[in-house]
């Protein structure tokens, strides 16, 4: 433990940032696994889910919390994920005569 004043401030600071910081990560991850099974469930607010999961990250990269090459990362696994799930039920779709 530490015994210098401007340490024990250090370390009080340091765990108020870190539980903001888990906060805000767990509703990036929440987000985001709200906006894919939109996706594949094919739900109208799909592109709804998928908007608000990008601000979210956006708002972490613009706070600090995660690094915006992180952020830019995260968006486009999201989107290129998305894609394919979409890509994959229209081929579906398509390969399926309806009679």
């Amino acid at each position: 433990m530490a015994n210098i004043k401007s340490q024990i401030k250090r370390n009080r600071q340091n765990e108020k940032r870190r539980l903001r910081n888990k906060s805000v990560r767990a509703e990036l991850r929440t987000r985001t696994k709200n906006a894919v099974t939109a996706a594949e469930t094919g739900a109208e607010d799909s592109v709804e889910q998928i908007r608000l999961a990008v601000k979210r990250i956006d708002k972490a990269a613009a706070r600090g919390v995660i690094h915006k090459n992180t952020a830019a990362n995260h968006k486009s696994r999201l989107v290129r994920r998305v894609a394919a799930l979409e890509a994959a039920a229209a081929s579906a779709a398509a390969a399926t005569p309806d009679e």
